[in-house]
């Protein structure tokens, strides 16, 4: 570690519904390891608190304060784009973030949800098919899922989601790098189901929160794959259908791993230590379930899994 690197850190996680998330946990692990005095506050924001004004004073404030970093989760990572002084290159063609750094008075916004989902797929679901994908949700994390899906080779993506005007805002934004995105009706959604390879959940449906299948359930099949970017529960509905069903699944577990790996990264300019932090998202899942692991398989050469 380098002397003149920081050797202590203020973190905050702001989004609502945030109390039981393992985001605190999983970073302060990582920072005892790092020898690093690592401090995570959780400001779980109450219903009607997510205007423009009351997201600029938390900024402000945790500036004042002197916080080294933020996490921002649902349902602000896209309300939290223009308050930043500067935005990483993957935010300002998503247009939402998920983490900001705050240094010198000044904020600059970064997206790891990107890297997290496209890394968590590669590595369990390397041979997919990805020539038609559906994908459910237009939100910040479906904007950066539709993103992910580009970059790992998908042809065609359609993007299913009650709100119109956010599912074309995410196909102009992904249009823009060349890639055929298109927006279809909810009503549309057994159609092109059917045709589909595979199918990605990045929708709150699921979430404790929000229980359900965001699908019918009989319009899966075995042949088609299917993702869920939900990790609590690890294993949603859907899941559950789409496994009784034939499907490859892929759950949150891995995306969230990695996009908690990735801003640590950020914030402390620290390599974090995956594999460990993959241990310890099992050790807090475990906590609530009775299964003893949760992340899928992902080994390289020697064994170890994946870093």
């Amino acid at each position: 570690m380098s002397a003149e690197r920081p050797r202590s850190f203020l973190v905050g996680l702001i989004g609502q519904g945030v109390g039981p998330s393992l985001s605190p946990e999983m970073h302060e692990r990582e920072a005892v390891r790092q020898e690093l005095r690592y401090v995570y506050k959780v400001v779980d924001l109450p219903p009607g608190e997510i205007e423009q004004d009351r997201l600029e004073q938390l900024l402000v404030a945790a500036v004042e304060l002197g916080f080294d970093g933020l996490n921002v989760t649902h349902p602000v990572k896209q309300a939290m784009v223009p308050l930043v002084n500067r935005l990483a290159p993957e935010v300002t063609a998503i247009g939402a973030l998920n983490t900001v750094l705050l240094k010198d008075g000044a904020t600059v916004g970064h997206n790891t949800d990107v890297s997290g989902f496209t890394r968590a797929f590669a590595e369990a679901m390397p041979d997919a098919d990805l020539d038609q994908v559906v994908l459910l949700g237009a939100g910040g994390a479906g904007t950066a899922v539709a993103h992910a899906l580009v970059s790992l080779g998908a042809r065609r993506v359609q993007v299913v989601d009650p709100d119109e005007s956010r599912a074309e805002a995410l196909a102009d934004s992904v249009a823009r790098i060349g890639s055929e995105v298109e927006t279809v009706d909810p009503a549309a959604l057994p159609a092109v189901l059917a045709g589909a390879d595979g199918l990605v959940n990045a929708s709150p449906v699921g979430m404790a929160a929000h229980p359900g299948s965001p699908v019918p359930v009989e319009l899966l099949r075995s042949g088609l794959w299917v993702a869920d970017i939900v990790y609590r529960p690890l294993t949603t509905p859907l899941l559950a259908a789409a496994e009784a069903a034939g499907c490859t699944v892929l759950n949150g577990a891995a995306m969230a791993v990695h996009q908690a790996a990735d801003a640590f990264e950020l914030i402390t300019g620290c390599p974090a230590d995956r594999a460990a932090m993959f241990r310890d998202f099992d050790d807090l899942v475990s906590r609530e379930t009775p299964a003893t692991t949760h992340t899928p398989p992902s080994r390289d050469d020697t064994g170890e899994r994946n870093r």
